[in-house]
């Protein structure tokens, strides 16, 4: 038999098979008796990492949430008459109002013709001015450097020299981002590489911000967890880092430590002795530091104050300012802003290798630029009203009502939350979320085993079929063997929060004595 006669017989052989026998997806025949085409991305031959990526904040219980406003708008009965969604930090979309300078500068740019309006204040006439001639052709809809507008982050760069008393700051370790998760993940891809024991390996707070592990996952690098200290306020422990980081270095290259302050979801604001060590222990290790900090004016509690980990870095000298690798992140989405739809932000970067630091830039230039109106709203940020400009005066009194409101709605959620039996709340130092612990009881642990989910999950999903209160299940930030917890936004307006945390307290008490 030659060699065409036996290529034959092999293809007739192999069409007597089944699909599935040789290993080809199963093809479906419709109707018409006609078998259409398969697909060329199939879920069995796509990207793998991207199936290990989970987002909890926007995960299977608030698209039942979604459903069920869907419902209760088609006239459908429930046991409620709203879905209160407080999972997630969206100011405006729980009706905190933005600040009218920002928005006056933000239509003046958007609409220049508008600068002719006399209703318009002439600061915010000015800075429209400002902005629209560093844009290319004078308009907002036009790309802007890479690496950002330059006055913008000329801008940024004396912003964070007033911060942080006078420590210097150049506007060339700027770089302006599309929110602070997008820095975030760039300097996570500069990070990651190696493979096996040398995989990078990134040390991340547990609880955490599912931003993080998510990453972590869709780069294939190694998620090393280090626990902060509930029983003290969700502090870091230096100890606990040690020993995280030395368990990983048995399977992996740790290279990385990243800090939340003030922290999301568990709402602590770190002392500034904290830092300090955290920033012994990256030199002493040799970790590349990275700061989120986009919190920083989200601080409610006495006795607590926001430090920059830049500002405490230089403070300790050249022995560690000269060394330390820093990345630190800042938004438009949080604070009192509350911009999370215009996408602004920026990183500083401290002490990055000139080589890498080309290649930072290269990376970024493929998507060519943040958006733009999102600088504009980051200058805005940085640089607002000052004293004897028309516009000050309202801004400060929009700001500091904002900021006093969400110390206010801080203070009701823990002491509301610890009046339960079951439930213990730590105080909201600062951040937007409170994190409280729940006891769940046996039964309902046993039950929620047998669906298949997390007895949190199983909690939150049963809360929000009952009361429409659409909360977050604390194991999808993260949390130690056998604790539960669930994380919920200050955020809604003083009235809602109290119906809200009337109900929560209502269903805990109903759901426990359910289960026992």
């Amino acid at each position: 038999m030659n060699h065409g006669t036996a290529s034959l017989w092999k293809r007739r052989a192999l069409s007597s098979l089944s699909a599935t026998r040789r290993g080809l997806p199963k093809e479906k025949i419709s109707e018409n008796g006609v078998s259409p085409r398969a697909k060329v991305l199939t879920i069995d031959n796509m990207n793998p990492t991207v199936k290990k990526v989970e987002y909890a904040v926007r995960g299977p219980i608030v698209q039942r949430a979604l459903e069920l406003e869907r419902e209760l708008s088609e006239g459908m009965k429930k046991p409620f008459v709203e879905v209160i969604k407080a999972n997630i930090g969206d100011a405006h979309a729980m009706g905190q109002q933005p600040i009218t300078f920002f928005r006056q500068v933000l239509a003046l740019c958007s609409y220049p013709e508008l600068l002719n309006d006399s209703s318009f204040p002439e600061d915010a006439k000015s800075r429209a001015r400002r902005i629209l001639q560093s844009c290319g052709g004078n308009s907002m809809g036009s790309y802007s450097a890479s690496q950002g507008i330059e006055s913008v982050r000329q801008d940024v760069a004396r912003y964070i020299e007033r911060r942080d008393g006078g420590v210097p700051c150049d506007p060339d370790n700027i770089f302006l981002t599309t929110g602070a998760s997008d820095g975030i993940v760039t300097m996570l891809k500069l990070l990651v590489c190696g493979e096996g024991e040398t995989r990078t390996g990134v040390m991340i707070s547990i609880p955490q911000y599912p931003l993080y592990s998510a990453a972590l996952a869709e780069l294939a690098a190694v998620q090393v967890n280090y626990y902060l200290n509930e029983e003290k306020c969700w502090s870091m422990d230096l100890s606990e880092l040690q020993r995280s980081l030395d368990e990983a270095r048995r399977h992996c290259n740790p290279r990385a430590l990243c800090v939340i302050n003030p922290g999301n979801p568990t709402g602590q604001v770190q002392s500034r002795q904290c830092i300090e060590d955290v920033i012994r222990f990256a030199a002493k290790e040799r970790l590349f530091l990275m700061a989120d900090e986009v919190y920083q004016d989200n601080v409610y509690a006495e006795g607590c104050q926001f430090h920059s980990f830049k500002k405490v870095l230089f403070d300790m000298g050249p022995e560690y300012s000269d060394i330390v690798e820093l990345a630190s992140f800042h938004s438009t989405s949080k604070c009192y802003m509350g911009e999370c739809g215009f996408r602004g932000g920026y990183m500083e970067i401290i002490n990055l290798d000139e080589e890498v630091r080309a290649q930072l830039t290269k990376l970024l230039s493929v998507r060519l630029c943040p958006p733009v109106p999102g600088q504009a709203l980051m200058d805005l940020v940085v640089n607002p009203p000052q004293i004897g400009e028309p516009s000050y005066d309202k801004f400060i009194k929009e700001r500091s009502a904002t900021l006093s409101v969400l110390a206010e709605k801080a203070k009701l959620t823990e002491q509301v939350l610890n009046t339960v039996k079951g439930i213990s709340c730590n105080p909201v130092q600062g951040a937007m979320y409170s994190f409280p612990r729940i006891s769940i009881p046996e039964k309902a642990i046993k039950e929620a085993t047998d669906k298949g989910q997390q007895a949190d999950m199983f909690y939150c999903m049963k809360l929000l079929e009952e009361t429409g209160i659409c909360l977050v299940p604390g194991s999808g930030f993260g949390q130690r063997d056998g604790t539960y917890h669930f994380r919920m936004t200050i955020l809604p307006s003083t009235d809602k929060l109290k119906i809200l945390l009337n109900k929560v307290k209502e269903f805990h008490q109903k759901f426990t004595e359910q289960y026992s």
